[in-house]
């Protein structure tokens, strides 16, 4: 980059806030007169070189800043993360300051090339980069120690001296948005292109899976109906099903990874380079030297990690999956405990009483789940993870396991040990029904009736505020740093895992499963855009090139199925008949089978490529100039060696 960061100038006449920085009561002002300098500081200073407003609130005991950036530097700090732009060629490339006249809409008057989103992201990204050079300590905290390289954001997080960094709405933009994406009910796709520019990839990915979903799970929905209609008690008939749900299981998340690619590719995310991962803000131990940067930073015996996580994590994991299996007993117990009571009394009444141990049972889950969550985090935290990645993995994990015997564990052992068809599509129906209630309460109803409670109460606080700041500024920080903090994919991904395990894996014997989940998720669209845009905080965007370890999720339970629906085809009573004298010889053929039929999806895995064959020539083309323009550099380095 020939440009130098000190040529720039931190004055810009047109301030536009970005990003809201919220610290402590009661922080000390050489604190913030430090943070602050160091925010506006100079790069060669070791500062970010951003604007930093101070914002009048109504209790004057709140410290809120404003974060901004001049447009120059945010084209700097493109470069610095990596973004990848469109250019005037119509190939996705790297931006570079110094070629940035060759990219699509880059003109030197047009300050929407980069969008408020990515704008925020660059100014995340040199937040988190603030590095403490020979500071020992936070100024005015003698007890929150600093070392040469520590990122100053965490320290301040950890320490409780910053509150909470989050990045403001565009209340323009935000109203275009609700407007085309659940402002009016109409059958059409949702905006994904204007979802990805205003809330990033992640966000925009999830939403897209959300979609891809919904509209493959129509199929099954469709052969659903009418065979729930014509052969509901005829389970000779769910061979087919069965065999239709094996199929399907494997195309769509073959073509889920094509779609992903596209989507990805168009967005510039498929072709950013990973960055070197920093140590989390939760990870601690002693101070060292990283052998790959040179940097000083803690250093945590990988060893010690290795003990917590196999000599108390995996034991209470094991312990909360033999309390899930307990829970399951008793609820069978309850089950038995209703069927007896209808025998008896045979009445309006007792029929109803046959579903109440299925919706206890099916609140218990959703319960035990969200107990558990808690539990793990606090465990993965204390397994001390270097690494964010590492960390998400180990908590995946750990949470999948749980969630997979607590929902499922129940309907393998009325299929496979009770062999109760019946009892079995009442149980699926119930637990799918009641969970799908639950979680749209939860995670959208509620939180919107609170928030939407709270700002009413603002708003008259806020009518009464004097003061020469932007009125409507002031409440919209005050509105927005009140609200909930969006935590991320994972309980949503979770979510639909959960769903993608009822309609895959027994959905045969309860051919309305799929009915149910196109229903739940197009409701579950409109419900989570209305959490997204008025519940919780504007999120940071999240460059990203797939939807990361939940595809390998996916997959497996994909896989596992195959398995399922090999034994209940063999189980039914029309193959059982073609095996009438032989009960090893079904067992054999069933496995034989199940083994073709799992070599046929990974063949069909390997076969369809997991990139269309335009941007896979696309990706080659870019890797050639890239190796080109390296061997120009080294020629161009020998002749200057030479002519010295």
């Amino acid at each position: 980059m020939a440009e130098s960061w000190s040529f720039l100038d931190t004055f810009e006449p047109n301030f536009r806030p970005l990003v809201v920085i919220e610290l402590a009561k009661g922080t000390k002002e050489e604190t913030i007169e430090w943070f602050t300098k160091r925010i506006v500081d100079k790069k060669a200073n070791g500062g970010a070189q951003l604007l930093v407003k101070p914002l009048v609130m109504e209790n004057g005991g709140e410290h809120i800043y404003l974060v901004g950036a001049s447009t120059l530097r945010l084209l700097l700090g493109a470069e610095t993360v990596g973004l990848v732009k469109e250019c005037n060629d119509n190939s996705m490339r790297t931006f570079t300051y110094s070629s940035r006249k060759t990219f699509k809409d880059f003109a030197d008057d047009n300050p929407n090339f980069l969008t408020m989103a990515e704008c925020q992201y660059i100014i995340k990204h040199e937040l988190e980069n603030l590095r403490a050079k020979d500071e020992k300590m936070i100024p005015g905290y003698p007890q929150a120690k600093l070392y040469p390289g520590k990122s100053i954001v965490r320290r301040l997080l950890t320490s409780g001296i910053l509150v909470q960094i989050f990045p403001l709405h565009d209340r323009e933009e935000l109203k275009k948005l609700c407007h085309t994406w659940y402002g009016r009910v109409k059958v059409d796709y949702q905006p994904l292109d204007e979802i990805r520019g205003y809330f990033g990839e992640t966000i925009a990915l999830y939403f897209g899976f959300l979609e891809y979903f919904t509209f493959a799970l129509v199929p099954m929905a469709v052969i659903g109906i009418p065979y729930y209609v014509f052969a509901w008690e005829d389970y000779d008939k769910y061979v087919v099903f069965a065999t239709f749900n094996l199929c399907w299981s494997t195309m769509i998340l073959e073509f889920w990874k094509r779609l992903c690619a596209t989507m990805t590719y168009r967005w510039g995310t498929l072709l950013m380079k990973r960055q070197f991962e920093e140590p989390r803000p939760g990870f601690h131990g002693v101070l060292g030297i990283n052998p790959v940067t040179g940097r000083e930073e803690p250093v945590y015996s990988s060893i010690k990690r290795q003990l917590r996580i196999y000599l108390v994590s995996l034991p209470f994991v094991c312990l909360c999956l033999y309390f899930s299996l307990y829970v399951m007993m008793i609820y069978f117990g309850l089950e038995q405990w209703a069927l007896d009571y209808h025998e008896v009394n045979e009445s309006n009444f007792s029929s109803l009483m046959l579903f109440v141990p299925s919706v206890i049972y099916a609140v218990v889950i959703e319960i035990m789940n969200r107990i558990y969550r808690y539990a793990a985090e606090f465990l993965t935290s204390w397994e001390n993870h270097r690494l964010e990645s590492s960390y998400q993995n180990h908590l995946i994990l750990k949470v999948l396991v749980f969630n997979f015997l607590n929902c499922f564990a129940s309907l393998f052992y009325i299929a496979f040990v009770l062999f109760d068809m019946k009892l079995l599509r009442q149980s699926l129906a119930t637990l799918l029904i009641t969970s799908q209630i639950l979680n749209q309460f939860a995670e959208s109803l509620l939180p919107y009736w609170l928030q939407k409670r709270y700002k009413k109460k603002m708003k008259k606080r806020i009518c009464s505020l004097k003061t020469d700041t932007d009125l409507s500024l002031v409440e919209q920080v005050s509105l927005e740093k009140e609200m909930g903090t969006y935590v991320g994919t994972f309980d949503d991904y979770l979510e639909l895992f959960l769903q993608f395990g009822y309609v895959s894996l027994f959905s045969c014997v309860y051919p309305l499963a799929a009915v149910f989940a196109v229903l739940n998720n197009i409701t579950e669209m409109y419900s989570d855009a209305l959490k997204m845009c008025r519940v919780y905080k504007r999120p940071f965007a999240e460059p990203t090139a797939n939807i990361g370890v939940w595809q390998l999720a996916f997959e497996t339970m994909s896989v596992i199925s195959v398995v399922t629906n090999c034994i209940l085809i063999g189980m039914s009573p029309q193959v059982n008949a073609l095996f009438a004298d032989s009960k090893t010889d079904l067992i054999l053929t069933v496995a034989l089978i199940e083994h073709l039929l799992l070599a046929l999806k990974f063949i069909m895995a390997f076969i369809i490529p997991d990139k269309p064959r335009h941007i896979q020539m696309q990706l080659a083309k870019l890797e050639f100039e890239s190796l080109e323009a390296l061997k120009q550099q080294v020629r161009a380095g020998d002749m200057y060696n030479s002519e010295k």
